[in-house]
């Protein structure tokens, strides 16, 4: 175990010519180092040597947890750093009702090993007057093994990054990162929208992560693109950049902008994003930029190498919300995509995608193709999902009944006259 010190991040004191002062906090610093160092010879045999990351590259850190928390057999836990401090930590396993409390050990206050590869990695607590924070140190055996790792490492989260999503959402207290499994791929036939638009958008997609990157080479185009996804809700804007997302083989990123979206977490995102690179960074609600962060969030985009490798999609309920100039510049947005209400055809392929064949008749389904004029994607969704539930429980469907129902609520939201009353009835007191 290692002793408590001072802060060891805290300024050197530098003794006077007399002698006198103190290295403490210096001291600190490289007494826990070479208790580490001490403990490493021990257990493998070989001398490890401290290394700093110069390039805010530090994807093993998050194998690392993945590697503690499944239990992986490449990686072993070598010491507690600090006695009398936490060292382990408890959680769910999965997220059903039926999950078990499991306990691994925390990333702080322990060492842990990649035997195979001669690294180690220690996250070392600092004591300092507000809080207790933390020094990451990567330790190595050589040169050579500290490259090898580092390059598997990359491969190992770029796989890793094609079956998951890492979603950004601008919290009150900083940036707030999740990766989150793609649960269900969406194919690129369940995209139902206007063929030219469908077939350029994944034109441009399929060109842009080419491995060799022929057409940007032959071009001489620059390897950055930008799409803007607008129209009303519920149109299959999201549908689209799902299938975009499962179909393409390179990480993908989901940025939620909210009142608390500024400066500090625009640079962390594209940071990332260029970490990520070449990577779809998709920029949800991208109407909702605070005024204050507009003019920072153009600049980016205008930077000559903030965008490289990222093909940037953006998507708006609002556009008439959008700022003009993402617009009326060349190499923020390069195409604007309107994703309309479906039309009949539309709307009839959608229903027979879901499966309403089995429950009316083809006649039925083409009657109630037109009878929804003005249905988004989401609403004949629901319409089928009721559809079902009577069948369900009835053995039979009315099909126009059920779209004139939907059409009076929709008619009620656009309206706001939810607690309209009809004249015959009467809702009040009694007054003798």
């Amino acid at each position: 175990m290692v002793k408590t010190g001072e802060d060891f991040a805290a300024a050197v004191t530098v003794p006077n010519r007399s002698g006198s002062g103190s290295l403490t906090a210096y001291g600190d610093y490289a007494y826990v180092l070479e208790r580490i160092q001490s403990v490493l010879g021990e257990q493998f045999g070989k001398q490890f040597e401290p290394y700093v990351s110069d390039d805010g590259k530090e994807e093993y850190w998050e194998l690392l947890e993945q590697d503690v928390k499944t239990g992986s057999r490449h990686v072993r836990h070598v010491a507690k750093i600090f006695d009398y401090m936490e060292s382990r930590a408890f959680g769910l396993e999965g997220e059903s009702e039926i999950s078990a409390y499991r306990t691994f050990p925390t990333l702080r206050n322990n060492v842990f090993a990649y035997p195979d590869w001669g690294i180690a990695l220690a996250r070392v607590p600092v004591f300092r007057m507000h809080g207790i924070g933390a020094e990451d140190f990567v330790f190595a055996v050589d040169d050579a093994s500290l490259r090898r790792f580092l390059e598997q490492a990359r491969q190992r989260r770029r796989a890793l990054d094609r079956r998951q999503v890492t979603i950004f959402t601008d919290g009150p207290n900083g940036m707030e990162k999740e990766l989150a499994p793609i649960t269900r791929m969406v194919d690129r036939v369940e995209v139902i929208m206007k063929d030219e638009v469908k077939r350029d958008i994944y034109r441009s997609i399929d060109q842009f992560f080419d491995e060799d990157r022929t057409f940007f080479k032959e071009y001489g185009l620059p390897y950055k693109r930008g799409i803007l996804l607008y129209g009303k809700p519920g149109n299959g804007k999201t549908t689209l950049v799902k299938s975009i997302a499962g179909s393409v083989k390179a990480p993908v990123a989901y940025w939620q902008i909210t009142e608390n979206t500024c400066s500090d977490s625009i640079q962390e995102v594209f940071q990332a994003a260029a970490n990520l690179a070449p990577m779809i960074l998709v920029i949800e609600d991208i109407d909702a930029m605070p005024q204050r962060s507009r003019s920072y969030f153009l600049n980016i985009l205008d930077g000559a190498t903030s965008k490289e490798g990222i093909f940037l999609i953006g998507t708006t309920n609002y556009p008439e919300q959008i700022d003009p100039a993402l617009m009326n510049r060349a190499g923020r947005f390069d195409r604007a995509y309107e994703i309309q209400l479906p039309d009949v055809t539309l709307r009839q392929t959608y229903l027979e995608q879901k499966g309403m064949g089995k429950l009316v008749t083809d006649e039925m389904m083409r009657i109630t193709a037109k009878q929804t004029e003005g249905f988004t994607f989401a609403q004949l969704n629901e319409l089928f999902a009721a559809a079902a539930l009577q069948w369900h429980y009835e053995q039979s469907v009315d099909i126009e009944k059920l779209v004139k129902s939907m059409k009076s609520d929709l008619h009620k939201g656009q309206t706001m006259s939810w607690l309209k009353e009809d004249s015959e009835v009467r809702v009040g007191f009694l007054v003798n």
